[in-house]
């Protein structure tokens, strides 16, 4: 225990120290994409009934905070450990893959939580939202987190380089968040776009996380709490095994 302790201090305080860049600029990049598209939009969409676009539109930016951020937190420490060669002081140690996988992955939930919550104070200043399921919020929170940062542990485990870490996240994370209903309702699509968008696991997160402020959704919030929690348990049991194995983490 004391192993995981220490292997989760470390994780958190190395997000921390450089807080400028791991909180306060992503905190930025989300109030600017705020004001850009609350201006260009907000007059001329309204998603569901009594609800401005500019507050259908925080949840989502917060909740893609949350799992970019999380995703960032575990993909970068570990690919920086593997690169500079100091992964093997985090190996040596007698910490049991499990406390390994939950260090990284605690820690990436609380950097996501740090920036989600600096994102919607920010956002506060500008809109008035409910808040009609505070537990929604915190839960799916914490999924999205995790799921994530689970991720992004495989990520920094396939990758040998810096190159192969952002490839992923270009191609499989960027995606997933940008098309996951951020910016829109998937109602507003056309019906093959639709089906096409209940394949992607991010939809339900954003989806539950914003019924949780206005207690309206696309799908039924069990839905979506049942889809992520199935999503957290596969990808738990496949980092686990691959942790347990050593897989290009172990010569």
């Amino acid at each position: 225990m004391e192993g995981f302790r220490t292997l989760f201090y470390k994780e958190v305080l190395r997000f921390w120290k450089v807080g400028f860049q791991t909180v306060a600029a992503p905190v930025l990049t989300s109030l600017l994409f705020l004001l850009i598209f609350s201006h260009v939009l907000e007059r001329h969409v309204q998603v569901y009934e009594g609800v401005s676009y500019t507050s259908f539109l925080v949840p989502g930016l917060v909740m893609m905070s949350v799992l970019q951020n999380a995703f960032a937190n575990s993909s970068s420490s570990l690919i920086q450990s593997k690169v500079t060669g100091n992964i093997v002081f985090v190996l040596l140690p007698p910490i049991s893959y499990r406390e390994f996988f939950a260090a990284y992955v605690l820690a990436s939930i609380v950097r996501g939580g740090v920036v989600g919550l600096g994102v919607l104070g920010m956002t506060l200043w500008f809109v008035d939202l409910d808040w009609r399921g505070p537990l929604w919020i915190l839960g799916f929170a914490v999924l999205g987190g995790g799921i994530m940062g689970a991720l992004g542990v495989i990520a920094g485990i396939w990758s040998d380089k810096f190159d192969q870490l952002a490839a992923f996240q270009n191609f499989i994370i960027m995606p997933l968040t940008f098309l996951s209903g951020v910016f829109y309702s998937i109602h507003s699509l056309p019906p093959f776009w639709q089906q096409v968008s209940h394949f992607n696991p991010v939809f339900y997160l954003i989806d539950g996380f914003r019924y949780g402020f206005f207690g309206t959704s696309d799908v039924p919030p069990l839905t979506s709490l049942a889809v992520a929690a199935g999503c957290l348990a596969a990808l738990t049991l496949f980092t686990l095994w691959l942790l347990r194995i050593g897989y290009k983490l172990r010569a």
